[in-house]
């Protein structure tokens, strides 16, 4: 594969309602870097209540419409979207390094995450069909079918500006729902490019909206009556707000939350095979992924083992402009995302950690301005430090021991988010009862990120997670319909007489 061409684009970004671009009418601008190089790139205009109320009434409009479309049209739109994403999936991994900074083929594998959403939400005939019971009582039918929700919204996170939003707004608008989605004001080009794609696509103006913003929009979409149901991914606080903010004015919510993810390393595992783990799922991305590994949990001999192989990697990373086809790290989204990572190695040594080795104030050359900081790597980490229960969100890798497995897994288990987890094991009996006992929602077994397929949905427990359903998958389905359960007899089945008790089997 040669180099891929950088997206270089300068125009202002702005909002698409109801089949075209629009203009902001706040006059309130945000600019958008380049992290690789520190410069301002573009400027994404901050939407108002203005746009937010325009974005609601034409998705409102398109609504009954798109509902009343049968499920096989609407996959068959998704699939023409498909089909275009397969197309230009290298120009949209582009855009997302260009403004968030990973590497080229991290994006790229990303938007092939989308993807395959998309892949699943084709398959809505099937997703939607409902059950039967034929004589549930005497001469009585009762069935029940899944509608949609009606305006439903999207409140996406810079650090996968297409995988996200593809959490969310295939499977709604597949289900019959219309959609506002709101991207990070960090990183929107790519919001746009999907937008032109589905309307290339065939899918009908008002079905998909966009509205750039910041809080102004969040809080005009939880505050609209006719948005019925939002679901959010980023931090923690914010989850929170949303979820709560949501359910007083009476919506459905779906908020996701933050993580410090483990990964416990038992004696018995392949250590190089562990290394390769820890380094590829604190470091890709440079850790900003709500399921990078930010701690390393070393059990029994394992930590003098592992700690000096991890060093010498983490030393030997390539850290580059994510567009260099070689680079193994980019820089971080923001310089204020820079300050505050490298604020947290400081604090981790006040608190007594050992710094191993120190990413602070990594240059590149030639890119001397970007936001770059190199891999940290912390050890004799304590649960009492702020680098352990805090999310950090860069590419610092805290090491805790523990001296056996009970230790490990009650670490975990007390810690405040529960998204993420790992356990390397050459034992069956101790990755079974890790499995059972970790109060966390996705779990792998010398799997290092264990980001579920498409079909299987993606959430975490604890504070990582508010709301009962997790995203895409099936419980995608079912947070973007509700059940209507249908008794139905006729005239010929019925009891003459007035009835004075429910239904029964008798």
């Amino acid at each position: 594969m040669g180099a891929p061409e950088s997206f270089t684009a300068t125009t202002e970004v702005g909002h698409y309602i109801n089949g075209r671009s629009v203009a902001s009418t706040s006059g309130r601008r945000q600019a958008v870097y380049n992290p690789a190089t520190g410069a301002v790139a573009r400027q994404v205009a901050l939407g108002s209540v203005d746009e937010v109320n325009a974005a609601a009434a034409a998705a409102q409009a398109a609504f009954p419409a798109w509902a009343d479309t049968p499920p096989i049209r609407r996959a068959r739109v998704l699939n023409n979207f498909l089909a275009l994403l397969n197309e230009h999936k290298d120009t949209l991994a582009a855009m997302i390094t260009a403004e968030h900074g990973k590497v080229f083929t991290d994006a790229q594998g990303e938007v092939s995450r989308g993807i395959d959403i998309v892949e699943f939400a084709c398959g809505v005939p099937q997703l939607l069909k409902g059950d039967f019971t034929d004589q549930v009582s005497t001469g009585i039918d009762n069935w029940t079918l899944r509608q949609p929700l009606g305006v439903v919204a999207g409140i996406t996170p810079f650090n996968f500006p297409c995988m996200v939003p593809m959490w969310m707004f295939p499977v709604a608008i597949a289900c019959g729902n219309s959609f506002i989605l709101k991207p990070s004001e960090r990183d929107p080009s790519a919001s746009l490019f999907i937008a032109d794609l589905l309307q290339q696509a065939g899918l009908p103006d008002g079905v998909f909206n966009v509205v750039q913003g910041d809080k102004v929009v969040v809080d005009a979409l939880l505050a609209h009556p006719n948005v019925k149901a939002l679901s959010f991914v980023g931090s923690t606080p914010i989850a929170q707000y949303i979820y709560e903010t949501g359910a007083h004015h009476g919506k459905r919510v779906q908020a996701l939350g933050g993580a410090k993810n483990h990964m416990v390393v038992m004696p018995d595992a392949d250590l190089d095979q562990a290394v390769d783990a820890l380094i590829g799922a604190a470091y890709g991305s440079a850790g900003e992924r709500c399921m990078a590994i930010s701690v390393a949990v070393l059990v029994g001999d394992v930590g003098d083992k592992i700690v000096p192989k991890l060093a010498e990697r983490a030393r030997a990373l390539k850290i580059n402009n994510g567009m260099e086809l070689d680079a193994e790290m980019g820089p971080v989204v923001t310089r204020e995302a820079l300050q505050r990572i490298e604020g947290y190695i400081g604090i981790g040594i006040e608190e007594g950690a050992t710094l191993v080795v120190d990413g602070r104030g990594h240059k590149v050359p030639g890119h001397e301005s970007g936001f770059f900081t190199g891999g940290t790597l912390l050890d004799h980490v304590t649960p009492a430090m702020r680098v352990y229960r805090e999310e950090i969100f860069g590419p610092v890798l805290s090491c805790v021991r523990a001296k056996d497995l009970g230790e490990a897994v009650k670490l975990v288990n007390e810690h405040e988010y529960g998204n993420g987890v790992a356990c390397y094991t050459r034992d069956g009996n101790v990755a079974r009862e890790f499995a059972r006992r970790i109060q966390v929602g996705m779990v792998g077994i010398n799997v290092p990120i264990p980001v579920p397929m498409a079909w299987h949905g993606f959430g975490g427990w604890k504070r990582s997670l508010f709301g009962d359903m997790h995203a895409y998958g099936e419980e995608g389905v079912r947070f973007y319909t509700k059940q209507k359960s249908i008794m139905q007899r006729w005239p010929e089945s019925t009891a003459k007489g007035a009835e004075f008790v429910m239904p029964t089997a008798k």
